[in-house]
Parts: structure tokens; sequence; C-alpha cells
């Protein structure tokens, strides 16, 4: 069997739950534990850390062009 990969983490109530129905095929409920709150942190850093990189890439392509405005 091939492996799946991981394409969203959410954090939802159990009305959130209710209200998307029968579209969930897995889904797995978490304790307020603090291996939890070490994976939110490492999602918020990776988060940070891809807007980052992307912010130095934008800032660091040269500029084409030079036609007047």
């Amino acid at each position: 069997m091939a492996e799946e990969r991981i394409v969203a983490v959410g954090l939802l109530t159990q009305r959130d739950v209710e209200l998307l129905g029968h579209g969930f095929s897995r889904l797995w409920p978490v304790d307020n534990t603090p291996c939890f709150t070490e994976l939110i942190k490492a999602i918020d850093d990776a988060d940070r850390q891809l807007e980052q990189d992307h912010q130095n890439k934008m800032t660091s392509q040269p500029v084409t062009g030079g036609g007047r405005y």
C-alpha cells in the first residue's frame, strides 16, 4: 500500500464537523496534551519560515523592464 501524505491539519469544533457532514473520511480527536501544543507550535514555526523564505525570494529577484511609467 502506498504511503498517504497528510494534506491538511485543522482545528475544528464538534459543530464544524457536523456542518461538514460525511465529507470527512478520517477524523482524529485530539486532547489538550503537551505534545499537541508542540505540534501546533511546529506548524506555526514552519509557516513563518515559509513566509520569510517567500519574502526573501521576492526581494532578491532582479527587477526587469525599465520602461517609462
